[in-house]
């Protein structure tokens, strides 16, 4: 028997393309990161600190939570001195 497949991720989103809530439950939540990282960011490009809050902002008000579950995730990966971002490659 297999596990029933998981909601899409669109299901997280209001029409209007603003998270209805960031998932409490772990694998859910990973799955949210991994579509704002393919969607908000491009790869072998570099971001300020402004353009990843910017990028986040268009989602959801939190963007210092999703930014930082973000990084800690190893989606994007941050500068030693903060100074820019960056998609992290797999």
């Amino acid at each position: 028997m297999t596990a029933p497949a998981a909601p899409a991720v669109s299901a997280l989103f209001a029409p209007d393309g603003r998270l209805i809530a960031v998932p409490r439950r772990a694998a859910r939540r990973e799955q949210l990161l991994d579509h704002l990282a393919r969607t908000l960011f491009e790869p072998d490009r570099s971001y300020t600190e402004g353009e990843v809050n910017d990028a986040l902002r268009t989602v959801h008000d939190d963007f210092p939570a999703l930014r930082r579950s973000l990084v800690e995730g190893h989606r994007l990966t941050r500068a030693k001195d903060g100074s820019s971002y960056r998609l992290a490659t797999a």
